[in-house]
Formats: C-alpha cells, structure tokens, sequence
C-alpha cells in the first residue's frame, strides 16, 4: 500500500559535493527535505519507489530498473564518489511488470547499477534515518500526459495489492525559464507553466494537467509535467491534503516540495 507520497526536485546543487557555496540559495527546499525526510522516516516505508524523468527512457514503454544492487551517482556533475548502495525490490517490480502487462499498459524492465541524478538526488536526502529501506526506480516515457495519468492510476493499483509499505516520490523540476536568474533566460511559458502545474498537483486537477499545452510546456524547458502526472493518476480518488513545503528558483528552475498527507 501508498503510505507516503510526495513531489521534489533533483537539482544536484542540493548535494553539497556539487552545490558547494551555491547551497545556502536552496534553504527553503533544503529545509523541506528535511521535513519530508522527518516524515518519511514516520511513515516506515518498506521501499522507496521514485519516478525519474533522467533514468532510461523509451519511446512508447515505462520501465522499471531491477538491478541486483543501486549505486547513486552524481558523476556527469564531477562527483565520482558514490552518494549510496541500496538494494531493489525486486517482488514488487515483478508485481507492478506482472500488473501493467494485464493491464494492456506498455512497461518494461531494464537493469542498470549506477542510478540518474533523478533517482539518486531524491533517494539520498530523504533516507537518512532509514538505512535498510529498499527501492524500486521507475521512468517517465516519452507517451503523452494522458497515459502518463493512466498509468499512475494502474501503478496505484498494482501497489494496494502489497503487503509492504511503500513510498512513492515524483522527482521533478518545474521550468527552467522560470525567472531572469536562468541561463536559459526567461520567458513567459515558463511563468505560466510554473504557477499552472504548482496549482494542478496541488488541487489534483487531472483533466487541467492533461489539457496543458504541449507546444508552450517544451517551450518552458521543464521535465515535471510527466512525473506529476503519474503522481496525480496514482492518487486519483483518494482523500488526501496537498501541502507545497516550499517553492523557489533562485537560480531560474523552479523547485517545488509537495508533501500529500493520505487519509
């Protein structure tokens, strides 16, 4: 069963290793980390089950990595030192494969070691206090908003099928033109895209994420919309209260902590 649930960002300047002096920019999301970290640990997870928009993608299949042992990496960011081993569940991602194959939904099982930032940034700042939990990483497609809500709602049923406790996290940075602080520059689809789908995940406004508008959601440089919407399907139905912990973009992404308190 879902005992926790939650949104957060994957910004690698939230690993000290990589973020340095740029970390005390972040202390709103550091701080709702911490929370989430706090709350999580009450929740007594069995497993973890994060879902990256960074991990191996394919074009018409979501997929879970099963691999014997994880290893978080932040490599392609120059940190070469492993942030943490962790073991998969491996039952569980059987189950889910096992489920989504009787529910005609596209889904297939790789197995990769080493972890996306995705999976490894989320995993490491929440697991502090949980030394022995298990993890199951799961990836977004590249199928439309409208699947990736379907499949959320299949993902949900497959998991009140468990007898374990299971966590579910969203890793998702909103957009990267959210403000003048951005590289990329700003632009006014990443306004818009931030204060759209902060409202949608928090109100779960389903059928208001999935009408979003493909052409100005790419504009706005983001790789949120899809995780949130496996989110939103997978707790389609289920009497909760969204709570946004903490929002910021300091340095023109936006970065949102959602916290879902279930009934």
């Amino acid at each position: 069963m879902i005992v926790f649930a939650a949104v957060v960002p994957h910004s690698p300047l939230l690993i000290q290793s990589v973020g340095k002096e740029h970390r005390e920019k972040l202390t709103q999301t550091l701080k709702a980390f911490e929370q989430l970290e706090q709350a999580l640990y009450l929740a007594k997870p069995d497993t973890i089950m994060i879902v990256s928009p960074h991990a191996q993608m394919y074009p018409d299949a979501f997929s879970g990595n099963m691999s014997p042992k994880y290893i978080g990496s932040l490599k392609a960011f120059g940190d070469h030192e492993p942030l943490f081993e962790a073991k998969a569940d491996f039952l569980l991602l059987d189950h889910v494969h096992r489920a989504m194959r009787g529910s005609k939904v596209p889904f297939t099982l790789s197995s990769s070691e080493e972890l996306d930032y995705g999976v490894s940034i989320p995993f490491s700042l929440l697991t502090t206090h949980l030394p022995n939990v298990k993890l199951a990483p799961i990836s977004t497609s590249l199928l439309g908003i409208a699947e990736h809500v379907q499949f959320g709602r299949e993902l949900a049923n497959s998991i009140r099928q468990e007898t374990s406790r299971v966590a579910l996290i969203v890793s998702a940075d909103l957009s990267h033109h959210a403000n003048a602080a951005s590289p990329k520059g700003a632009s006014p689809e990443g306004e818009w895209f931030e204060k759209a789908v902060r409202e949608y995940a928090l109100t779960q406004n389903v059928q208001g994420l999935i009408d979003m508008d493909a052409t100005k959601c790419e504009a706005a440089g983001q790789c949120g919309q899809k995780p949130i919407a496996i989110m939103m399907g997978a707790l389609e139905g289920i009497k909760l209260k969204a709570t946004e912990l903490s929002y910021e973009a300091p340095f023109g992404v936006g970065y949102s902590v959602i916290k879902y308190d279930l009934a």
